[in-house]
């Protein structure tokens, strides 16, 4: 078992309050470059989209607290072997569970200026809107994680 020293674990927190930074600071999620590229505002909650075969997931927590967030609308869109990222039947959107967690199946994403990747955005209004466009390592991953941290507006 390990044990740490009384004064030891004093001296390592006030070192850590000095900082500034508290424990439960989560930074808030910057937009990435790219990730607005056809985007199509109030695209509709759905299901799936196309055949499936494929699963965008993540997680959507508040900046500075990081509490999980229900209910948010995370809308998601690609270039798959359905169709392309700009083709309306190539969106959906789903709603975060009681966990902060999402996930839409949709068809496999395909490479796009040789890098596979997804479209993903939080644009309901009650936090700061947020593009991301996550690569992928593979374009044989059957699956794709994108987290977000929201700032209220």
């Amino acid at each position: 078992m390990f044990y740490i020293k009384r004064r030891t674990f004093i001296t390592s927190i006030a070192a850590f309050a000095g900082t500034g930074l508290q424990a439960n600071a989560l930074p808030a999620t910057r937009s990435m470059r790219g990730g607005a590229n056809n985007y199509r505002p109030n695209a509709p909650i759905v299901e799936r989209i196309g055949g499936g075969g494929f699963w965008m997931t993540g997680t959507v927590r508040r900046a500075g607290d990081g509490a999980p967030l229900a209910g948010q609308r995370i809308q998601i869109w690609a270039h798959t072997t359905e169709g392309y990222e700009n083709d309306r039947k190539s969106h959906g959107a789903t709603l975060t569970d009681a966990n902060g967690v999402f996930r839409l199946e949709m068809p496999q994403i395909l490479p796009v200026f040789g890098q596979p990747h997804g479209h993903l955005a939080y644009d309901s209004g009650d936090f700061k809107t947020v593009f991301l466009r996550p690569v992928m390592p593979s374009p044989k991953d059957k699956t794709l994680n994108a987290d977000f941290v929201l700032q209220p507006t």
